[in-house]
């Protein structure tokens, strides 16, 4: 496992654990949304983030915390593991929802320095709860049909907390 892919729904806790196993497996651990977003949400056009996504995925050794359907492709031909945070839909919610709240009342930097609003996370049609919404069935789908499918790479789904910790924990 030196190429790993944390795919789930928008607060599932991808960044969290992909951080994690980079640490714990000495590997780099890349930050999509850092490398896909410019200050002021702007976001990196699609052709620049495949190029730069087929760059990073030509290392050896990496993981990765999202799979952006403009270039999942890339991530599919070079992942030697898809970790599926296959939890239910209250979890992350709740976990998007609180992190939302977070940052807005602490003005926490996220994504080059941009940051979250109350107009953004609660009333803007392209905001990551209304994301979250749209996006869930089609990423569970997703997951479950890579776990199911030989001819994807190795896809462990996690589907609670205690899960997940038991299978880091296994890693040791």
């Amino acid at each position: 496992m030196k190429r790993i892919v944390v795919y789930g729904v928008t607060g599932s806790g991808k960044s969290t654990l992909a951080a994690r196993l980079g640490e714990h497996l000495g590997i780099p651990y890349h930050s999509i949304d850092d490398l896909t977003w410019r200050p002021g949400w702007v976001p990196l056009p699609e052709p620049e983030q495949r190029e730069l996504i087929r760059e990073l995925l030509a290392g050896d050794a990496w993981v990765i915390d999202a799979g952006y359907a403009i270039w999942i492709d890339l991530v599919l031909e070079r992942a030697d593991l898809i970790v599926g945070l296959d939890m239910p839909r209250r979890i992350s919610w709740a976990r998007l929802l609180r992190r939302s709240i977070s940052n807005i009342v602490h003005r926490t930097p996220i994504c080059n320095g941009n940051y979250e609003t109350w107009r953004l996370a609660f009333l803007d049609r392209e905001s990551l709860l209304y994301f979250h919404i749209g996006s869930f069935r089609r990423k569970q789908a997703r997951m479950r049909h890579w776990h199911a499918s030989p001819g994807f790479p190795e896809t462990v789904l996690l589907r609670s907390p205690a899960e997940l910790e038991r299978w880091v924990d296994g890693l040791r």
